[in-house]
């Protein structure tokens, strides 16, 4: 990273009520400089704001450069959002791992959905996972010196051959060392294992998790949770990996060597530590886990227990908003991905003992990934457009957003929602969360 590489910070967003607000910034403006520091990211620019007073150069939206003075209390937000985290670019990835989902999707959609990063940034930020093998000395000393802790990283494997073999990279040997530069630290990780069938399942995914496991114990835990994850796969993956996918019998196996592990750590450590993501019993076509089994929920991000809390938080909020009656007849089709069929069949029924309210659930594979059992997030605007095709769909569909670009209206084929709506001949409306979709419903 150089100087020259960093850009100014680009203002999306001026918070109602806030300072800046107050002081004039306009969206369109950028930061150029707080207290003669150009700020690298996010983490920077938090940290130099956090100061009571600032000297801000900013460029307008016309590239006049401005002086600003600010006096503030000490911590207190600017109220300020950005087009990026990273205003020196993304670190990106020089692995080759024959899972990663970059590598599986056709070619020619926008460039966005091919960038892969490997930065430690967006990992603290937003929990992202890396893989620790594309940090420079320089980063590894920023980690340091700005405890930025905790980090989500990415393991598939403790033995060195494997992990090497997996990820294609010669530093992922180095994974256990780095374990133990976090611990001398105090620096913390979440961990996660994809499991790829044939290569680090069986006895090579029981010596990670209790590798793992050592790095739980002592005054502060190094590894504070690991999730085991089971492999992803398209139709779009490059036909010479020996990537096989996840079987029924191979998530029954998975489920049964990983709960005997739990039992072991929970003995131990008066916690599961690893933790089996909800795909698993999906695929297994298992009963998911009773919520008091997640804890507090450490890898909600890599799918641990997501549907449970949902169904928890959806019955919650059903209760305090749902009425006995509606006005007048509403019919609505609910999209989501078939993994969930089963378990949302209790929310359909809530909603539907709404008098005047009919909600029917479409649970839809992918047939663009080329996928039986698909999670809502990976449903695409051509999956969506063809399968609910000549349907009785009643006055509107209700569509998740984590089926769309962040902040925008397409989905991962490229296909607008506007697009799909017309070719439907039916309202969309997009539901962001859980009193958004009730909301809606009535």
């Amino acid at each position: 990273m150089t100087l020259s590489s960093i850009r100014p910070a680009k203002i999306t967003a001026v918070l109602p009520g806030s300072i800046a607000e107050e002081i004039g910034f306009e969206v369109g403006d950028a930061i150029v400089s707080i207290n003669g520091t150009k700020p690298r990211d996010l983490i920077d620019y938090n940290f130099l704001c956090a100061d009571e007073f600032l000297d801000l150069e900013v460029l307008d939206s016309q590239g006049k450069l401005h002086q600003l003075e600010i006096e503030k209390d000490y911590d207190e937000n600017l109220g300020l959002e950005f087009e990026t985290a990273l205003f020196d670019g993304l670190i990106q990835c020089n692995n080759r791992c024959p899972f990663c989902f970059i590598d599986q999707q056709p070619p020619g959609k926008r460039d966005s959905l091919y960038l892969k990063d490997d930065d430690y940034r967006l990992s603290f930020l937003y929990g992202s996972y890396l893989t620790l093998t594309n940090l420079t000395q320089q980063e590894w000393q920023r980690m340091e010196t700005m405890r930025l802790s905790p980090l989500y990283v990415s393991v598939h494997a403790t033995e060195p051959d494997i992990r090497i073999k997996l990820l294609k990279n010669e530093r992922a040997g180095l994974i256990k060392e780095q374990f133990k530069w976090f611990q001398q630290r105090r620096l913390q990780i979440h961990a996660q294992v994809v499991v790829c069938p044939g290569i680090n399942d069986g006895i090579h995914l029981e010596k990670t998790l209790k590798d793992l496991a050592e790095f739980y114990l002592g005054e502060i835990s190094t590894i504070l949770s690991a999730a085991v994850v089971p492999v992803g796969l398209t139709k779009f993956r490059p036909t010479e990996d020996e990537l096989i996918p996840v079987s029924q019998e191979k998530a029954k196996e998975v489920i049964k060597q990983v709960q005997i592990l739990q039992q072991e750590f929970y003995q131990k450590f008066n916690s599961h530590f690893a933790w089996l993501a909800d795909e698993w019993f999906l695929i297994a076509q298992q009963e998911l886990p009773p919520e008091s089994h997640y804890e507090d929920y450490p890898q909600i991000g890599n799918g641990v227990g997501s549907i449970r809390r949902f169904i928890k938080e959806f019955q919650t909020t059903a209760k305090q908003l749902l009425p006995k009656k509606i006005n007048k007849p509403k019919n609505l089709t609910w999209v989501v991905g078939n993994a969930v069929e089963k378990a949302f069949q209790p929310l359909i029924k809530q909603l539907n003992n709404v008098e005047n309210l009919t909600v029917k659930l479409a649970a839809l594979n992918s047939e663009y990934w080329g996928q039986e059992i698909t999670v809502t997030g990976l449903l695409t605007g051509q999956d969506i457009a063809s399968k609910l095709q000549n349907r009785e769909l009643g006055n509107a569909i209700l569509l998740p957003s984590i089926m769309l670009k962040a902040h925008d209206t397409v989905f991962l084929d490229d296909l607008s929602v506007e697009e799909v709506s017309k070719r439907l001949k039916i309202p969309i409306i997009i539901v962001n969360t859980i009193p958004d979709l009730i909301k809606n419903c009535l």
